[in-house]
């Protein structure tokens, strides 16, 4: 089965580059395309993408609500956000994970980069350096609670093994790096990180780092 996908852009021939990208490869079907995130919403309810690759900065409806209401709760379908950004360190990037994009791309990015962040994302995963996602919220870190705030109830579902591991998360460590840190396998930290998702009901580790952040676990800036 192809990976249908949904091109969200205010510029036309952005769009048009997108699409001769992706049609390019045998394993992307280009569903359809909006300009902004009104069209957007229409778009997801009508062609059911398995992939949103949504813009930011776009008239009537921005990316970033966009992406809230195609992945907040009681969504139409299973529809993954990719968003794209012209800026590496754009505040309304962390808006939009929060919103529960799934990660981030650079407009500029290579078009075998582009490629391969959609099949990352259709497979569930999260498209994103942790080192960026870590950049991000260090630097929008004033929006951010203060760490003064109670922590949050479900923060006392984990077991400490588990705040260990979305501690590490949040700091920008890939599974690889946690095993090395924790001397366990790859395997036991992807069952730990997939334990800390359910308890927590986020949907990829992006959410996570987040969630670190907001809950005062990780302070910004903190090692």
């Amino acid at each position: 089965m192809a990976i249908r996908v949904l091109l969200v852009d205010d510029q036309p021939l952005l769009r048009t580059g997108f699409r001769m990208i992706l049609e390019a490869e045998q394993d992307i079907a280009v569903v359809g395309e909006a300009g902004d995130g009104l069209q957007a919403l229409d778009q997801v309810r009508a062609l059911q993408p398995d992939v949103v690759l949504m813009d930011i900065r776009m008239p009537r409806m921005d990316g970033v609500e966009a992406t809230r209401q195609i992945t907040g709760p009681g969504r139409d379908g299973p529809a993954k956000v990719l968003v794209l950004t012209t800026f590496d360190l754009d505040e309304y990037v962390v808006e939009a994970l929060r919103a529960g994009a799934s990660g981030f791309l650079l407009k500029d990015a290579p078009a075998q980069e582009l490629v391969q962040a959609i099949r990352v994302v259709a497979s569930g995963e999260a498209m994103l350096a942790p080192s960026i996602t870590r950049r991000l919220l260090d630097k929008y870190a004033a929006k951010l609670p203060s760490g003064e705030e109670p922590v949050p109830d479900t923060l006392h579902t984990l077991t400490d093994r588990e705040v260990e591991v979305l501690k590490l998360v949040a700091k920008g460590l890939s599974n690889a790096e946690i095993a090395a840190d924790l001397f366990v396998s790859e395997t036991t930290v992807k069952t730990h990180v997939g334990h800390v998702l359910t308890k927590l009901g986020l949907r990829d580790r992006v959410q996570a780092a987040v969630y670190a952040y907001e809950s005062g676990l990780v302070r910004p800036g903190g090692h």
